[in-house]
């Protein structure tokens, strides 16, 4: 059994209080905490080898699990603020509502499940682990996402978008679900996947605009594999419908180029 006496001794008695420990989950009572105090409180529960960690009363603290690195599960309720999950190497953390903008900016590795919508620049740059939305996103999502030492990120979102989806995507998918639209409606995303260079953008029957640069093509065996495998994962954590997700046809976008600035350049 872990205890509360056992933290980093530097700790202010008055951030020990508004902590509690129930069958080896750690809550946190962050109501009025600095998003400061509340992240040294997060590192210092997980070096000391805690599991699952539950945070109440969150309003707009920043960074939440940013620069973690242990396998620990965080259950966020209220509203994150900015930056949460950002260069996380490990987590899985659940919010239990909205989140702000740049969740799971370069992230490594782990998980976000948002039971919710998020902001603009969801998954900025992040280049490993796994990002699942269940409603809408805002704009410039995905943008620079990248492959990196053999880590290929994915963020799947059950809603839909707005613009530069996908900008200057370098790697990695996104699967767009557009479960949030009116049958027959499409995303009204302008520029999707402007300046995009690598990566796949899947799409949940004619849901996109093409951005200048990008094609459609038909999804491959390989590309049914990861839709699938997404998109159980999605229904498991959303209680959502799997055969009525799959029962529509599938299509991705990608780039034309590897290298569509090149006519810009003088060398």
């Amino acid at each position: 059994m872990l205890e509360k006496e056992k933290l980093n001794a530097e700790l202010d008695r008055k951030l020990l209080s508004s902590v509690k420990v129930e069958d080896e989950v750690w809550k946190i009572d962050s109501d009025g905490m600095h998003y400061k105090d509340l992240n040294s409180l997060l590192r210092a529960i997980s070096s000391n080898g805690a599991k699952k960690i539950e945070i109440h009363n969150v309003c707009g603290q920043r960074y939440i699990g940013t620069d973690l690195d242990r396998e620990v599960q965080i259950d966020i309720y209220g509203t994150p603020g900015n930056d949460l999950g950002a260069f996380m190497n490990g987590p899985r953390l659940v919010v239990h509502g909205n989140a702000q903008d740049g969740c799971g900016n370069t992230m490594n590795e782990g998980q976000i499940v948002i039971h919710g919508h998020t902001g603009d620049i969801t998954g900025h740059s992040m280049r490993g682990g796994r990002i699942f939305v269940r409603d809408d996103v805002g704009y410039r999502v995905g943008i620079h996402m990248k492959e990196y030492q053999g880590k290929k990120p994915q963020l799947v979102i059950g809603g839909t978008a707005q613009d530069f989806l996908g900008e200057y995507m370098a790697g990695g998918a996104m699967l767009i679900l557009g479960l949030t639209l009116p049958e027959g409606e499409r995303c009204k995303a302008r520029f999707v996947g402007t300046g995009m260079h690598n990566g796949v953008i899947y799409e949940r029957g004619d849901l996109l605009e093409l951005g200048k640069g990008t094609r459609i093509m038909n999804v491959g065996k390989r590309d049914m594999q990861l839709i699938e495998t997404l998109a159980r994962d999605f229904c498991s954590y959303f209680d959502a419908d799997y055969e009525k997700i799959m029962n529509a046809k599938f299509r991705k976008i990608v780039p034309i180029s590897k290298r569509p600035y090149q006519n810009m350049y003088s060398h």
